[in-house]
Formats: structure tokens, C-alpha cells, sequence
């Protein structure tokens, strides 16, 4: 056990065969047919990465307006270099491609599903009021949004501010603060996001 859990990669890699075991004991339960790997199979499927994708990216915003951002200050000078030089890289490696992954999978399961055009369109297009269109809708502008800003905004205003890219030192500070700025926009953003995704398959 310790020569998986020691191990990043073979602690997820275990956590993917536990998933597959999962799975292998819920189709052998269930009364399914050779139907049992179709469209329903595959809709649940990229729901699931779709949440692990999520959880990957919402988990490490949380993290940086939670947890670095705030205690930054509190973190000695002479330590400082080791957060932007070893770990704010590392970590914003997964978030940006958590939020990558989770609009693909996002826009794949719409796809998928048939409510694309009706969610992204809030229901514009079908002339009369659909709630859970209109919810998830409205969830996925707003992931879409956030993945923006990911990606457009505080990915190159990160990579000034930690030296990733070459810049004038002055631009340094005005870079981490947009980072900062549409981080917590990002934050903000997040609550309402996962009000509406959840609402769409709970409430209506």
C-alpha cells in the first residue's frame, strides 16, 4: 500500500481501477442489455469527468483565494521565491487545464444530451420558457466566463508576475494584481455557477 500512496501517480491511477472495479460491479448488478454501453453509458461517463474536471478546477481557485493568496504576506521574504518559483507554476498548471478539461467534457455532454444550443441560447431559441435549459444555461455561460478569464486573463498576468515570461520588472506588481483581481472575480462567479448546474439537475 505505501508503494501506491507514496506515489502520486500510482495513488490516482489506483483511484481510476477503484472507479473501474465500481463500474464493473454496478453492470454486473443492473439488468442492462447489450444497451448498456450506449449513449446513457457514455452521457454518464463524460458527466463524470466533468465533475472530476470541477472538483480539479474550482478546488484550486479555492485554494489560491482561500489559502496562498491571503497568507502570502504572513510567509517570511526569503521564503517567497519557493511559492512563486516551485508551487504557484505547479498549481496553475491544474487549474487552467482543470478548467480546460472542464468545459470540453462540459460542451461534449451538452452535445451529447441535446441542449447545447437551448442552454447556451437560455432558451431564446425555443420560443417558450424551459427552467432547467434556462439553469444550466446560465451555469455555462457563466463556467465559460470563469474559463475565459482562466485562460485570457489571469494565465498571462500570472506568467509576468512570476518571471514565467521576460517583462519589465514595474509590470510585475499591475500583472499580479489583475491575476488577483479576476481570481476573485473567478470566486465570485463560482457560487452562482454551482447553484445554477446543480439546480438544473436537482430543482427542475
Amino acid at each position: 500500500m505505501a508503494a501506491i500512496l507514496t506515489s502520486l501517480r500510482n495513488t490516482v491511477i489506483a483511484g481510476f481501477v477503484l472507479a473501474a472495479v465500481l463500474l464493473l460491479m454496478y453492470l454486473n448488478w443492473s439488468d442492462w442489455d447489450g444497451s448498456a454501453l450506449g449513449h446513457g453509458f457514455w452521457a454518464f461517463i463524460f458527466r463524470w469527468l466533468h465533475v472530476i474536471s470541477g472538483v480539479m478546477w474550482i478546488g484550486l481557485l479555492w485554494y489560491f483565494n482561500f489559502v496562498q493568496i491571503p497568507n502570502m504576506p504572513k510567509i517570511p521574504d526569503e521564503q517567497k521565491p519557493a511559492i512563486g518559483k516551485v508551487i504557484a507554476p505547479a498549481a496553475l498548471f491544474w487549474f487552467r487545464w482543470g478548467a480546460m478539461a472542464t468545459i470540453v467534457t462540459g460542451i461534449i455532454l451538452a452535445l451529447m444530451n441535446g441542449y447545447f444550443v437551448e442552454a447556451y441560447t437560455l432558451g431564446a431559441i425555443e420560443g417558450f420558457v424551459v427552467p432547467k435549459n434556462i439553469a444550466i444555461g446560465i451555469g455555462m455561460w457563466l463556467g465559460t466566463i470563469m474559463w475565459f478569464n482562466v485562460w485570457f486573463v489571469i494565465w498571462p498576468n500570472q506568467k509576468i508576475a512570476l518571471g514565467i515570461v521576460d517583462a519589465p520588472a514595474e509590470s510585475k506588481p499591475a500583472a499580479a494584481r489583475t491575476a488577483m483581481l479576476f481570481s476573485r472575480t473567478n470566486t465570485m462567479l463560482s457560487v452562482p455557477m454551482l447553484f445554477a448546474m446543480v439546480s438544473a439537475q436537482n430543482i427542475y
